[in-house]
């Protein structure tokens, strides 16, 4: 059997989000050299779920010829005896570690729906969480300068240097209130802050890119354009990073680095405290 080593079928199964899932399949996969063809599965919690599962992982290996790769978290032991039935290399993503932490500590651990975090006892951290999710989205792409006194930290950057992702990973991942700013042609020309920014300097930190790949994402979205153009996008770029050296706001290079690496790196220099959801 000649199997395809540019491209592998790759599935997420969780009763829960998914995420842990496709974050440490990410981790594993960034080793390998073939592109994966991801999908998810969140909230797989019964039969006739994971029976939905089993049958795409069955169509992808009869279309294949290959395995699929499957990176599941299931609790609930006949929902996941099914999914292992599947034609499918098979990797639960918690087993090696519960079972080490089980040895080490000798404590039989208490499975539980992955979801169940999100009610009783820890409902304030969920409302927390989607209450920082909703003030993201509307202090997103310079909306609204209200309210920055509730903000964690603001963002600022030219369009399209990777502000929205970021804050609403942020935002998602660790319940913080993030603001993000574009500079816009005044700011471009002025080349000063906001005065609305000037008592909140110790919560700003810059984004930037390099010309080429700023010119690349801007060239998908409105091709041809001054706005795209090479000369453009080094002139703003040249402009807004001497005004973060002028005022000292601490900044990094986005350009070849995943959401995950960015938020890592801008909560590690702004000593922010890592609160997982």
């Amino acid at each position: 059997m000649q199997i395809n080593n540019q491209s592998r079928d790759v599935f997420y199964v969780s009763d829960g989000t998914a995420i842990t899932c496709e974050t440490l399949g990410h981790v594993v996969l960034g080793q390998f050299p073939f592109i994966p063809n991801e999908k998810a599965f969140p909230f797989v919690e019964t039969p006739d779920k994971v029976a939905d599962v089993v049958k795409e992982i069955e169509t992808s290996y009869q279309r294949n010829g290959v395995k699929p790769l499957v990176f599941f978290s299931i609790v609930l032991p006949d929902v996941r005896e099914l999914l292992l039935k599947a034609p499918a290399f098979s990797y639960d993503v918690l087993a090696s570690i519960v079972q080490r932490v089980k040895d080490d500590t000798q404590m039989e651990p208490q499975p539980k729906l992955q979801r169940s975090r999100s009610v009783g006892k820890d409902s304030d951290t969920y409302f927390d969480r989607i209450a920082a999710i909703e003030y993201t989205l509307a202090h997103d792409d310079g909306i609204t300068l209200k309210g920055l006194e509730e903000a964690d930290i603001i963002l600022l950057g030219v369009s399209r240097s990777g502000k929205t992702p970021t804050s609403l990973y942020m935002a998602m991942q660790f319940g913080l209130r993030v603001v993000n700013y574009p500079f816009i042609a005044e700011d471009i020309s002025l080349m000063r802050l906001l005065p609305e920014f000037e008592i909140h300097r110790h919560k700003l930190f810059g984004l930037t890119i390099n010309p080429e790949r700023l010119t690349e994402i801007r060239e998908n979205r409105l091709s041809g354009s001054e706005y795209a153009s090479t000369e453009q996008c080094k002139l703003e770029l040249d402009t807004v990073e001497a005004l973060f050296r002028r005022e000292a706001i601490p900044y990094i290079n986005t350009s070849s680095l995943s959401v995950e690496e960015i938020t890592t790196r801008i909560m590690e220099k702004a000593g922010m405290k890592r609160r997982l959801f």
